[in-house]
C-alpha cells in the first residue's frame, strides 16, 4: 500500500503541472470603454476628484437663456411664439413668465426681486381685463397700452445697442501696432512741392529746349552721376536757386531730362529740398541743412 501512494502523488503533480502549462481559453467579451477623466493635469488623467476639492454653490451656473431684465425675458416669451406686440394675450404670457421666475428665483434669489414687480403688473393688467366693464362708460385706454409702449421702447433701444456692438471696436477687431524704429534709419520727407508743379516746370523746359536744335551727329554721352555732382556745385553755398537754372537749354532735351533725373534722385535722397512759396509761383531748390 505504501508503494502505491508515491505514485499516486506523482501522478497528481504531472496532472497539475500539464494544466498549469496549458493556458485556459477566456471568451472575448464585447470592448469596454475606459471612464473620461475630469482634467489632464501635468499630463496626468485626473480620475477622481480630490476629497479637499470645494466648489462654491454660485462657482457653476447654468442658463438656458439668459435676459437683462424683466422687459428682455416678456420680449423674449412674445417673439418666440410669434405674437403681436400690440395684442398680447396676457393669460398665456403671465404663466410663462412665472414659470421662468420660479426658476430664477431657485438658481438666484437677488435676481427675482424685480422681476416681480413685472409679475405684479401682469396680475393687475390680467385682472383688468377679467372685470367687466361696464356699457354705458365711455371707452377706456387697454390695459395693456402701458405695458405695450415700454417693450417697444425696450425693442427700439435693444437693436440699436446691437448694431452700436456690430461696429468696429478697437482692441475687440482691429488693434494698434507700433514697430521701434530701426537704427540708423533715415526718414524721408516727401518735398512739399506738388508733383504736377514739378511737371508743369519740365515741360516748359523741354519746350524750351526745343528751340536749341543741333545738327551734330555725333552722340555725347550723359552720365547721371555727374549730372548730381554738377547740381550740387550750383546748389553749394547759394541758397535759394531758381529750379530753371539747373538745366542747359542748349544741351536740348537729353540734358533736361537727365538734369531733371538728376534733382529727383537727390530729392530721393534728402540732399535737396524744393520749396514754393504759393500755388503756382516760381519753384527754387536748395541744399538741406546739414548735407
Amino acid at each position: 500500500m505504501s508503494d502505491l501512494k508515491p505514485a499516486s502523488d506523482d501522478a497528481g503533480l504531472t496532472a497539475t503541472t500539464d494544466e498549469a502549462a496549458e493556458p485556459a481559453f477566456v471568451p472575448a467579451g464585447p470592448p469596454q470603454q475606459r471612464e473620461m477623466p475630469f482634467a489632464i493635469v501635468q499630463g496626468q488623467p485626473l480620475l477622481t476628484l480630490p476629497l479637499d476639492l470645494y466648489i462654491p454653490p454660485d462657482a457653476l451656473e447654468v442658463f438656458l437663456d439668459t435676459f437683462e431684465g424683466p422687459l428682455d425675458l416678456l420680449l423674449y416669451l412674445i417673439k418666440r411664439q410669434n405674437l403681436d406686440i400690440l395684442d398680447i394675450p396676457i393669460a398665456v404670457i403671465t404663466e410663462q413668465y412665472m414659470e421662468y421666475v420660479e426658476l430664477m428665483k431657485d438658481i438666484r434669489l437677488e435676481l427675482a426681486a424685480e422681476y416681480l414687480v413685472m409679475a405684479a403688473l401682469l396680475a393687475e393688467i390680467k385682472s383688468r381685463m377679467l372685470l367687466p366693464r361696464p356699457a354705458a362708460t365711455e371707452e377706456e385706454e387697454d390695459p395693456r397700452a402701458d405695458l405695450v409702449r415700454r417693450l417697444q421702447e425696450y425693442e427700439r433701444f435693444k437693436k440699436a445697442a446691437q448694431d452700436l456692438d456690430e461696429l468696429p471696436r478697437l482692441e475687440r477687431d482691429h488693434y494698434l501696432v507700433q514697430a521701434p524704429v530701426p537704427p540708423g534709419h533715415r526718414r524721408l520727407i516727401p518735398p512739399e512741392v506738388d508733383l504736377r508743379e514739378v511737371l508743369l516746370a519740365l515741360r516748359e523746359l523741354l519746350a524750351r529746349a526745343d528751340l536749341f536744335t543741333s545738327h551734330k551727329v555725333e552722340k555725347e554721352s550723359l552720365s547721371l552721376r555727374e549730372r548730381m555732382a554738377i547740381v550740387l556745385g550750383k546748389l553749394q553755398g547759394m541758397g535759394f536757386v531758381p529750379f530753371v537754372h539747373l538745366f542747359e537749354l542748349h544741351e536740348g532735351r537729353a540734358g533736361v531730362v537727365v538734369s531733371f533725373l538728376a534733382v529727383l534722385e537727390l530729392i530721393k535722397s534728402a540732399t535737396i529740398e524744393l520749396v514754393q512759396a504759393e500755388p503756382f509761383a516760381p519753384i527754387h531748390v536748395r541744399l538741406r541743412t546739414g548735407n
